[in-house]
């Protein structure tokens, strides 16, 4: 019997994944661990591997599909063995009802017969055709009982060479298709790109994904450099365009956890001397040392006196935990991740800035793995170096509590002998899930970190 693969759950609160592009075909052969098909989650990009040596025997989604966790997504067969004649494949799944295509009912008198392709071929001669864009119906096949062969297919593009579009150097095929990545096809059609204008850097000039967003980038940019053009009235507005991969991910968690988590914020204002001291001195070792880290480590020193702020609740049962995994919000172009510094409790500052520099350097260049982004136990969210003075962040479910970071400014605060002094201050806020943390617990945890940060000699304790 054919062998399922199975879409992993790849974090804890994960439902579904964007079937992103299939990397294989219908009849290649591959051994376990190979890739087979790279999947968007909520937090990163990853690619499902074979669990098992065979040849690729079906392909259950199709690329765009929401793919429902831990449910199969393709088959192979075992090395040896021949594709069973009954066989059917199963129905997609789907997380919603709404979204599942209407039931065609079979007639009451008869048994529902398979839709059955009309064209007949091998599995490579498919695979071979599909690298090519070219269409099996046209080909006439010289297999058994006309069933379509590689060498048919083969014929087909000796016969059909690649000619230039005149218009740049990517091939286009005689019968008009260009050779193109199903995700590239995807891409450029949500731009509203030709690809027959693009240059494919894939084998055989196919156009592959990156190819579509770098003429994208290139369109889009002579438009930002010309002068605006005055706007005028319309009789309706312009068309929505849907929120798609990790944006959408995003709108839903951002939406469950305002709308089922009681949110309670707690405000206090941080005297920046010390901390100002600190990067002084390292940076005068030609050394860097961010606000960021020091607030990161900060917190992860404060939460191990606070266990409550140091939990995850799942609706059901609190977990303490006995480290402090801080995340730290990093902002991309598609929306916002949030890796983690595991044990920052237990680390030195110095360490704590190298993996804050490793983790948002990985996550801009789209490399970040399951491991960065999974068993945060409380997050940081700085948006001073945007100017912003203070705002409220919404806590990153499964966790109980977030705290905002505002910039740092020079006012006028009264001194010990009540006379007006200049001083940098910086304001921090603290949301927390009321369920799990009462209002006097957060006022403490509160309260410890503000001491803390202006004195982090306190972190040596």
């Amino acid at each position: 019997m054919p062998i399922p693969i199975i879409l992993p759950k790849f974090g804890f609160t994960l439902e579904s994944c964007e079937m992103l592009e299939w990397l294989v075909a219908a009849g290649d052969v591959v051994r376990e661990g190979d890739p087979l098909a790279e999947v968007e989650t909520d937090k990163v990009n990853m690619e499902v591997e074979a669990t098992a040596d065979g040849t690729v025997f079906h392909l259950l989604y199709d690329v765009g599909d929401d793919v429902p966790v831990t449910e199969v997504i393709a088959f192979l067969l075992a090395p040896g063995e021949n594709p069973p004649d009954d066989w059917q494949p199963p129905a997609k799944k789907h997380l919603n009802a709404d979204d599942a295509p209407p039931a065609t009912p079979a007639p009451n008198d008869t048994k529902a017969e398979p839709e059955r392709d009309p064209v007949t071929a091998t599995p490579v001669a498919r695979r071979v055709a599909d690298e090519n864009n070219v269409d099996l119906a046209g080909i006439i096949g010289t297999g058994p009982r006309g069933r379509v062969v590689k060498e048919d297919v083969q014929a087909a593009l000796a016969a059909d060479k690649p000619r230039t579009n005149g218009k740049g150097s990517n091939p286009v095929l005689a019968h008009g298709k260009v050779p193109a990545t199903p995700a590239a096809r995807r891409l450029a059609a949500e731009m509203d790109i030709e690809l027959k204008i693009i240059t494919g850097s894939g084998p055989n000039g196919r156009i592959q994904g990156v190819d579509v967003q770098r003429a994208f980038e290139a369109a889009a940019a002579p438009a930002e450099k010309a002068e605006a053009a005055p706007v005028t009235s319309a009789s309706s507005p312009p068309d929505g365009e849907p929120l798609r991969g990790m944006r959408r991910r995003i709108a839903e968690r951002m939406q469950q956890s305002f709308r089922d988590v009681p949110h309670v914020f707690f405000d206090a204002t941080i005297d920046m001397r010390e901390i100002l001291s600190l990067r002084e001195t390292i940076k005068a070792r030609e050394e860097s040392l961010s606000v960021t880290a020091i607030i990161a480590k900060a917190c992860a020193h404060t939460l191990m006196q606070h266990p409550a702020m140091n939990s995850t609740f799942d609706g059901e049962r609190v977990t303490a935990w006995n480290s402090a995994n801080v995340g730290v919000a990093v902002a991309l172009e598609d929306g916002l991740i949030v890796p983690v510094i595991h044990d920052a409790d237990t680390l030195p500052l110095r360490a704590v800035q190298s993996r804050l520099t490793g983790i948002v350097a990985r996550a801009r260049a789209g490399k970040l793995t399951p491991d960065d982004v999974s068993g945060g136990t409380f997050t940081v969210s700085n948006l001073g170096m945007y100017g912003v003075d203070r705002f409220t962040a919404i806590i990153n479910p499964p966790q109980v509590g977030i705290v905002a970071v505002g910039r740092t400014v020079e006012q006028f605060v009264p001194d010990e002998n009540s006379a007006p002094v200049l001083r940098p201050q910086m304001t921090l806020t603290v949301s927390a899930d009321h369920r799990v943390v009462d209002g006097a617990g957060v006022a403490q945890f509160l309260r410890d970190l503000k001491a803390t940060l202006e004195d982090p000699t306190l972190m040596l304790w």
